[in-house]
């Protein structure tokens, strides 16, 4: 087993290289001057602009800048925002709960919703329920998370003033951030009305960001359970009279969610970068709408260290997912 492990961790370090690499060239592929767009100016005399672009190390050749910014990375060191000066790792862990909490209250809906939706296809096959759950399976995933977004803006906020359009809780109720998560925040606070605003400003956000996740869960459980419903132990399970329920959700479930398992851990990423979408459409204060900001900003130092932190964890998530998979299947060790 621990060999399993060293060879995902090794598998880690070109993928951490490569990220590293596209991460540092990605922003300095994108038109505009940092430095015009950090002062704010039109026109900045030559000597100025070379002062300012030698005050950021802007002005070193690339291959140096790079090995530079990689020294840090290694050292735990992220860089300051060349906009705020603040370092990017406090900024980061200031706004990643709101991200987080977000990220798993879609997950959970995903989950709660697309398993039940793949056993009841699976177990269908071939009717108008099955047809009906993977067809709007289908359009769930083809869609455009900034269209659903706008789309459910419009219908519930606009047209029927069910939902609040952006933020996380009403600017009527104000304590202080304990956890960083709103919900707990405002559970704790005593603020009377406080958690029920902020559970009315995450519901949006969180079905537009579900929405995916939950259609690859539900055709991933729903091909499980069809490969299970065939294997013999299910069929001796039926001829010793079981109850359908226990044969489905005892017999045949257990076996059908390791792939789900899988597929659950890996729509993180997916999360992850969902995420970015949804918080610039709902002004949702994480690091979604963060990175976008800056990335407008040409703020190189927040672009880089936001994406190798977003990239981090996604491969350590990925790698916990390929260790509990080979526990759960010790076939994946060999």
């Amino acid at each position: 087993m621990l060999r399993f492990i060293f060879g995902r961790l090794a598998v880690l370090i070109p993928t951490f290289l490569g990220v590293s690499l596209i991460a540092f060239s990605f922003i300095r592929l994108l038109p505009g001057d940092p430095v015009m767009l950090m002062s704010g100016e039109r026109v900045m005399a030559p000597e100025r602009h070379a002062e300012l672009m030698h005050q950021l190390g802007l002005d070193r050749p690339m291959y140096v800048q790079y090995f530079d910014y990689l020294g840090g990375l290694v050292t735990g060191d992220f860089g300051s925002s060349i906009v705020t000066k603040r370092p990017v790792l406090d900024d980061f862990m200031n706004l990643f709960p709101a991200t987080l909490e977000l990220s798993l209250c879609a997950i959970i809906v995903a989950v709660l919703l697309g398993i039940p939706a793949g056993v009841i296809a699976a177990v269908k096959r071939g009717t108008w329920l099955d047809q009906s759950l993977m067809g709007v399976a289908l359009v769930g995933y083809s869609m455009p998370i900034f269209w659903w977004g706008l789309l459910l803006i419009i219908f519930f906020s606009g047209y029927l003033g069910w939902t609040p359009v952006s933020g996380r809780i009403s600017m009527m109720y104000f304590f202080p951030q304990v956890t960083g998560f709103m919900l707990i925040d405002s559970l704790i606070s005593g603020q009377a009305g406080a958690f029920k605003s902020a559970v009315s400003y995450l519901i949006l956000p969180t079905v537009v960001l579900a929405t995916i996740p939950l259609a690859v869960i539900a055709r991933q459980t729903r091909s499980a359970m069809l490969e299970v419903l065939g294997e013999d132990y299910v069929r001796t399970a039926r001829s010793k009279g079981l109850t359908p329920f226990r044969v489905i959700g005892v017999h045949a479930l257990r076996n059908a969610l390791i792939p789900v398992i899988t597929t659950i851990g890996l729509q993180v990423g997916v999360l992850l970068a969902g995420a970015i979408l949804t918080e610039t459409i709902f002004s949702w204060p994480g690091i979604g709408k963060w990175m976008v900001d800056s990335v407008f900003k040409r703020d190189y130092q927040v672009v880089q260290g936001g994406l190798m932190l977003i990239a981090a964890m996604i491969m350590i998530i990925n790698l916990i997912v390929d260790v509990l998979y080979g526990f759960i299947n010790p076939r994946i060790r060999h």
